[in-house]
């Protein structure tokens, strides 16, 4: 009986700590590694030399320790160069960020990278956008 509760209060104190995802922005673009479930949005739509933000929400397939970092860059392979400008990241609620200062300069194929660190693992995914 002891050892039922012991059980039981593990399993509530782990279900705590677990983060939940909450439902993807409307039309919003999803990407996916080994751990995570990424969606992002860009807000506004992404036009040619003009500035632009993701929403991003990262949903772990299995509860993660501790919290989780995001990083965002984005770089043309084609022509082996990345963006102008540094992106700034920001956590807007567990599992939610804002990545804003994003532009491509450039016409042509640009994938967008995600880092996401957590439980000092970092995992990575990228997104192919076509301007």
């Amino acid at each position: 009986m002891r050892r039922a509760g012991l059980l039981a209060a593990c399993l509530l104190a782990g279900a705590a700590g677990a983060q939940t995802c909450e439902q993807p922005p409307a039309g919003a673009a999803r990407a996916e590694s080994p751990r995570f479930v990424l969606y992002y949005k860009p807000e506004p739509a992404i036009v040619l030399n003009k500035h632009f933000g993701l929403r991003v929400l990262v949903c772990p397939k299995a509860p993660v320790a501790g919290p989780l970092q995001l990083r965002v860059d984005a770089r043309m392979p084609a022509h082996q160069h990345g963006m102008n400008y540094k992106p700034k990241v920001a956590a807007t609620a567990p599992g939610q960020y804002q990545a804003d200062g994003l532009l491509f300069h450039m016409p042509g194929r640009w994938e967008l990278m995600f880092e996401v660190e957590a439980a000092g693992r970092s995992d990575k995914l990228a997104a192919r956008v076509d301007l």
